[in-house]
C-alpha cells in the first residue's frame, strides 16, 4: 500500500515536484530548529526562511500533489480513448548530445538566476528595515512620526530596534502587519491620525531594556534647563532639578523606577485607549501581598488588563512633539532665533499658536509675515534686519515640526498658556502612578485605595 501511494505521488511532474517541495522543506525547517534550539542565532532573515519561506514551500507541495494526481487521472482517461500507451514522467536521454547540452545551459543559467534573486530578496528585506522606508515611503503618513523622531534622544536607534528588536518570531509578526499598512497606504484607508496606543506593540523587555536594563539605571540625575522669560530683555533663566531616578540596587528598590524591581508586579485595567484607568493592582511575590487601587466608577465593557510597561510611562520615547514654549527656548538657546530682539519670546509663542495653517509652506510664509509686522508696528529699524527674518524662519520649523495638517495633528493655546496637541480619535499611552490617594467608600480591603486618573500629557506629545 506505501510502495502504490509513493508510486502515486511521484508517478507525474506536478506531483513528484509536490512530494519534493514537501520533503526538502520539512527537513530544511527540522535542521533549522535543531540549530536554533542549540543557539545558533541566524538573524531575521533566516527566521524569514526558517518561519515563512520554507512553510509556504511546504504548503505549496500539498497543493500540487493532489492536483498533479487529478492531472494524471484526467491526463490517463484521455489517451484510453483514443488507444494511446500513457506516460506520465518525461524521458531524459543523457546520451543524446543535444540532451546534455540542454541540461548543461539550463544548469548554468539557473545558478546565477537563483544567486541574483536570492540577493535582491536579502536587500528588498533589508531596505524594508530601514529608517528611510519606515520614514519616507509611507511620507504622508509617517511623516509626523518621522520628523520627531530624527530629533529625538533615539535618533541613531534604527526604527527596527525599538518596533521589531531581535529575533525571528517578531520580525515575521511586523512584516505580516506591515502588509496591512502598505494596502492601507496604497488605498488611502488609513486614519488620520494614525491611533495610539499600539496594542501590537512587542514588550518593552525584547527592546527597551536591551539597553536600557534596570540595574544599569540607578540613583539621582541632575537636570539643568534653559527657560527665557516672555520680558522685553528674554530673560534668560536656568532650573536645576535632581532627578530621583532610583531603581533597583542591592536588593531594594526606591526612587522614580521602584517599580522595575523584579519582585514587583504591576497591573492596571485601562480603557483601550488607556486614557482612564479604572483599577491598578501591585503584587509582591515575595511576601504574597497585593494592594488594590479602584475608581469610585466601575471599568466599562470592553476595559482591558495590562502589566505596566516601561512605555506606559515613557510613552514617546522617539516620537517627541515639543510645546512652542520648549521649542522657542531650545531655539533661544542655540542662537537660532536672536535673544536680543525685545519680546521675541513672548511674540513668537503667540504668533505659533494664535492660528493654524493648511500647509506647512503657507504656515512659514504667515509666521515670517507675522514676526516682521510685530516689529514693524513696535521697532521699525529691526524690521528688516536679518535677526528679523532669521527668527521667523525658526519660528516656523518650531510649527512645521509640531503640526502636520494633512494628518489632523494641529497644535492650539489652552487659557492656561499651555498648548497642547489636538487631534481627533487619538490618544497616547498613560502613566499608571495615581496623582492622588483617597480611601474608597466601595471597598472593604483596608489595602484599596479609590482614585480616578486621566492621563498626564508631557511635552505637547497628545496627538
Amino acid at each position: 500500500m506505501i510502495k502504490h501511494f509513493f508510486a502515486a505521488i511521484t508517478g507525474n511532474v506536478v506531483s513528484l515536484l509536490g512530494t519534493l517541495l514537501i520533503v526538502i522543506s520539512l527537513l530544511l525547517i527540522g535542521a533549522l530548529l535543531v540549530m536554533q534550539g542549540m543557539g545558533f542565532e541566524g538573524g531575521a532573515y533566516l527566521g524569514i526562511i526558517t518561519f515563512v519561506v520554507l512553510p509556504m514551500a511546504f504548503l505549496g507541495g500539498l497543493i500540487l500533489v493532489p492536483v498533479g494526481l487529478w492531472w494524471r487521472k484526467r491526463r490517463d482517461a484521455k489517451l484510453a480513448a483514443t488507444g494511446q500507451p500513457s506516460g506520465h514522467l518525461p524521458v531524459f536521454d543523457l546520451n543524446h548530445e543535444r540532451t546534455r547540452g540542454v541540461l548543461i545551459g539550463f544548469v548554468a543559467l539557473a545558478i546565477p538566476v537563483l544567486a541574483l534573486a536570492a540577493g535582491l530578496t536579502f536587500k528588498a528585506v533589508h531596505y524594508m528595515d530601514s529608517d528611510e522606508f519606515c520614514g519616507m515611503a509611507c511620507h504622508k503618513v509617517m511623516e509626523p512620526e518621522y520628523t520627531a523622531y530624527q530629533r529625538s534622544p533615539h535618533s541613531k536607534v534604527g526604527c527596527a530596534g525599538c518596533h521589531i528588536g531581535a529575533g525571528a518570531e517578531w520580525f515575521v509578526k511586523a512584516k505580516i502587519s506591515g502588509s496591512w499598512q502598505l494596502i492601507a497606504v496604497a488605498f488611502d484607508l488609513y486614519p488620520r491620525p494614525i491611533k495610539t496606543p499600539v496594542h501590537s506593540l512587542r514588550p518593552a523587555t525584547g527592546t527597551c531594556e536591551q539597553c536600557h536594563w534596570p540595574s544599569k539605571f540607578v540613583g539621582d540625575r541632575l537636570k539643568v534647563r534653559t527657560h527665557y522669560a516672555e520680558d522685553e530683555q528674554n530673560t534668560e533663566m536656568k532650573t536645576a532639578l535632581m532627578v530621583k531616578v532610583g531603581g533597583s540596587a542591592a536588593g531594594k528598590s526606591h526612587g522614580i523606577h521602584w517599580h522595575v524591581d523584579p519582585n514587583h508586579t504591576i497591573r492596571y485595567l485601562a480603557d483601550p485607549s488607556r486614557e482612564t484607568i479604572y483599577e491598578v493592582e501591585l503584587n509582591d511575590p515575595e511576601t504574597g501581598g497585593k494592594k488594590v487601587f479602584k475608581a469610585e466608577e466601575a471599568a466599562p465593557a470592553g476595559s482591558e488588563w495590562r502589566t505596566m510597561d516601561c512605555i506606559d510611562c515613557h510613552n514617546r520615547p522617539s516620537h517627541i512633539y515639543r510645546s512652542p514654549q520648549f521649542e522657542i527656548d531650545l531655539a533661544l538657546e542655540e542662537g537660532r532665533i536672536d535673544r536680543t530682539l525685545p519680546y521675541i519670546k513672548r511674540e513668537g509663542v503667540r504668533i505659533v499658536t494664535e492660528k493654524e495653517y493648511a500647509s506647512h509652506a503657507e504656515a512659514r510664509a504667515g509666521i515670517s509675515a507675522a514676526v516682521k509686522a510685530f516689529y514693524a508696528e513696535n521697532y521699525p529699524d529691526l524690521a528688516d534686519s536679518p535677526a528679523v527674518e532669521q527668527a521667523g524662519k525658526a519660528l516656523g520649523d518650531a510649527y512645521a515640526w509640531n503640526n502636520f495638517p494633512h494628518m489632523k495633528v494641529t497644535c492650539t493655546r489652552t487659557t492656561s498658556g499651555t498648548r497642547i496637541h489636538r487631534a481627533v480619535s487619538a490618544a497616547t499611552t498613560t502613566s499608571t502612578r495615581p496623582p492622588t490617594a483617597k480611601r474608597s467608600a466601595r471597598s472593604a480591603a483596608p489595602a484599596t485605595t479609590s482614585w480616578r486618573m486621566k492621563r498626564a500629557i508631557p511635552r505637547c506629545c497628545r496627538n
